[in-house]
């Protein structure tokens, strides 16, 4: 079934346009009557958006006969980590993410923690969509109640890591969910930390809620001026992180996976690590540097989150700064990830600078190229053995997710894009030289199949 509510992380769509209040009401009805979940637990970001959905949905939720605990302003790590610690049946975020402002999603979480794979969103796809919704008797309507329980998530973290060294940080919560709770666990673990952006702002008037290179130029200029170890950025709901060094560069997401999961794979001698089909190969040339192995799955952290318990890996991740680290749980968290860095820093006694140094830089390239809904799916299917051919010798082929096939010197993946009518591109090489060689083969394979297949 091809989702249309559900996308690589929850239902997501601009406030008051594809996501409305009814249809947030929708969705808690269809939980309510799916899962038949006696406790859920609520949480939001800062958006303004966030309580008049949180309200729709909560409604939903009670029409079918469930307790709902709201917990309020919580990043979507502390929600799915209280889900399973608080032993409810159900965990429901009210999140975008890194999202601009006028967007906002909900994204659902099983009692153990995780978030619904394809299987449970399609269920509450195909309630919605029949309205099937199973509505109590007057008498059996659930009842809200507003809990605070973080201090659950912010011990689980302080026991997990103990720093020896008093850090420097500066943590840029960027105006999202983790203002309250990031600070607090950095002066709670003894860092020296200075907040900046971390009174909670709906509009995201200090930056933008995707933390990148062009969003955080603040935070790498107070870095530098406060002569700082390190600077820790999080996204509107602080499931993802980003760095930036003692020397106020940004540091490369691919290239912090990569030293990080070597970092894991190294302590745990060996093991599996899991990333997605987008991140870069020098993943695999630090992990198997160290004698792991990684496996790629498809784009989106669930399926990431799933290959880590099938395969019991060691740690997981996608390179925009969603880390999983299974000894806690199975939800991206980008608190937990930024103190494990530090932890890792102190381990191995480097810089920032300095753990990511041995990693190489490859440089990538990306294409779309417009295809037509009813037959990019089509080309993608036949780009598997044009890209055979182009490329005969090829090391590995993987089709979890698109094509990707991996070279002697380089990979190139052809996905179809779930929002648009074009297939995405991607490419890199040793060299630019190399990126740019592969890119041009692939640019042709592509648009020759889309002219085939379109007739």
């Amino acid at each position: 079934m091809k989702s249309e509510l559900f996308g690589s992380s929850g239902v997501r769509g601009l406030v008051n346009v594809s996501l409305t209040p009814v249809l947030a009401a929708r969705i808690g009805l269809a939980v309510a009557t799916s899962a038949e979940p006696k406790k859920v637990l609520v949480g939001r970001d800062t958006r303004v958006s966030g309580l008049m959905l949180e309200s729709a949905l909560v409604s939903g939720l009670l029409a079918g006969g469930v307790r709902v605990n709201c917990l309020g302003v919580v990043p979507t790590p502390v929600l799915a980590y209280l889900t399973k610690t608080l032993d409810a049946d159900v965990g429901v975020m009210i999140t975008a993410s890194h999202n601009p402002p006028q967007y906002n999603g909900i994204k659902i979480f099983d009692g153990g923690g995780t978030a619904y794979n394809e299987e449970k969103q399609n269920e509450i796809e195909r309630i919605v969509k029949d309205e099937r919704f199973k509505l109590v008797d007057w008498r059996n309507v659930g009842e809200a109640l507003f809990i605070d329980e973080s201090h659950y998530y912010t011990e689980m973290v302080q026991n997990t890591v103990k720093l020896y060294k008093k850090w420097r940080v500066i943590v840029d919560p960027g105006c999202g969910a983790a203002c309250y709770i990031a600070p607090s666990v950095f002066k709670n673990l003894g860092c020296k930390a200075t907040a900046i952006n971390a009174q909670p702002d709906g509009f995201f008037p200090s930056r933008s809620p995707e933390p990148n290179p062009g969003s955080l130029q603040s935070l790498a200029k107070i870095v530098r001026e406060l002569n700082a170890d390190v600077g820790i950025a999080y996204d509107g709901d602080g499931d993802r992180v980003a760095f930036v060094d003692q020397e106020g560069e940004f540091v490369n997401f691919d290239r912090v996976l990569a030293a990080y999961a070597a970092h894991m794979t190294k302590k745990a001698h060996g093991k599996t690590v899991a990333t997605n089909v987008e991140a870069s190969m020098c993943v695999e040339k630090m992990v198997e540097a160290e004698g792991g192995r990684v496996v790629r799955t498809r784009v989106g952290d669930v399926y990431v989150a799933e290959a880590i318990k099938q395969l019991e890996a060691v740690f997981g991740g996608e390179p925009c700064g969603a880390w999983i680290h299974p000894q806690c749980h199975y939800c991206p968290d980008g608190i937990l990830s930024s103190v494990l860095l530090l932890k890792a820093l102190e381990d191995e006694d480097k810089t920032l600078s300095e753990f990511i140094s041995e990693v190489p830089q490859y440089p990538t390239l990306r294409e779309n190229v417009a295809c037509k809904d009813e037959v990019k799916h089509k080309v993608v299917e036949e780009a598997e053995d044009g890209l055979r051919s182009v490329f005969p010798r090829f090391n590995h082929v993987s089709t979890v997710d698109g094509v990707r096939l991996a070279l002697e010197d380089g990979w190139i993946l052809v996905r179809a894009s779930g929002t648009e009518p074009v297939l995405r591109l991607t490419v890199e090489g040793e060299s630019l030289k190399k990126a740019r060689e592969i890119m041009e083969k692939g640019m042709m394979l592509v648009k020759r199949l889309i002219g085939e297949v379109g007739k």
